[in-house]
């Protein structure tokens, strides 16, 4: 396989690169061209394809076994996840009145398109690997949740546009419901889960209402709905033979579930009677504005 040219890395084609990746899944088009464009092309038509369609990857359930003990036995070894023993010198971080320099607008945007790439990089060996599939059971208390949500941060930080990201928060939101499902009868983990759940849920939404009311479309929305849909059915479900405080919990995410859907069809009628963009906002994305006539 011929080795991989280094300049394809350079910070100018990997600005390039996310502009390109952002064009392909729906952002403003950039007026100037570049030469290197038929070049990154292909690249691109990858990278659309896995932000709409990601492949599935079927691990061998006696290698995800092995692995996954393989794993455990090194966190105990070394020790990860625990905090430190007393005496053991912490690690040093910056104190909230140590200031950080600013990088100029350009600096930062490349640092950011070369992040994106060794993330993506990064999160593909993770999931060729198999370490991804051996965490995707492990849920909070457990030494390999720590990888599972370091994959989910991986993602987002490979997603190409705001769809995209709010795509990924309502599956996660997804995912922490599966978490929830295991740890019914543990208080603090059960409520702390939920508490994760509904922060995915409020950023997924907030992402997705927000692109709706900018582009006038109604697709976003449609997604919305269809999550809440599904969801609520499903956090309905952890009712079932829950102790009190469970249920007081769980109360409060199916809450948050009708609110979504009540602010999803206000922006629906706002959008199909022509509204300008509402200037308020809040956790949930754009405050409609009730078309005239209504109440």
């Amino acid at each position: 396989m011929p080795a991989v040219d280094n300049t394809l890395f350079s910070c100018r084609r990997a600005e390039r690169f996310a502009q390109l990746l952002d064009e392909a899944n729906g952002a403003r088009r950039h007026h100037v061209r570049s030469r290197v464009d038929g070049q990154l092309a292909p690249l691109v038509a990858v990278g659309q394809r896995l932000s709409v369609d990601p492949p599935t990857v079927e691990v061998d359930p006696e290698f995800r076994t092995s692995l996954r003990a393989m794993l455990l036995a090194t966190a105990e070894r070394d020790g990860l996840g625990n905090a430190p023993a007393a005496g053991e010198p912490a690690t040093a971080r910056p104190t909230s009145t140590a200031r950080v320099p600013l990088l100029p607008a350009a600096t930062a945007r490349r640092a950011r398109a070369r992040a994106a790439i060794l993330v993506g990089v990064a999160a593909g060996a993770i999931a060729v690997s198999g370490i991804s599939a051996a965490s995707e059971d492990a849920v909070p208390g457990d030494a390999l949740y720590g990888m599972k949500r370091s994959t989910e941060r991986a993602q987002l930080a490979l997603a190409s546009s705001d769809i995209s990201r709010g795509q990924l928060f309502l599956d996660f939101a997804r995912t922490r419901l599966g978490e929830a499902a295991k740890l019914r009868g543990d208080r603090i983990g059960y409520s702390t889960v939920l508490d994760d759940m509904d922060a995915d849920t409020r950023q997924g939404v907030r992402l997705l209402t927000s692109a709706a009311v900018q582009r006038a479309e109604a697709g976003s929305l449609d997604t919305v709905n269809t999550f809440v849909t599904g969801q609520r059915r499903a956090v309905s479900n952890l009712l079932d033979g829950a102790n009190r405080a469970d249920r007081e919990r769980t109360r409060q995410s199916l809450a948050l579930l009708d609110s979504i859907r009540e602010r999803s069809d206000a922006l629906r009628a706002s959008i199909a009677c022509g509204l300008p963009a509402p200037e308020g906002s809040d956790a949930l994305g754009p405050a409609p504005t009730a078309c005239p006539g209504t109440r």
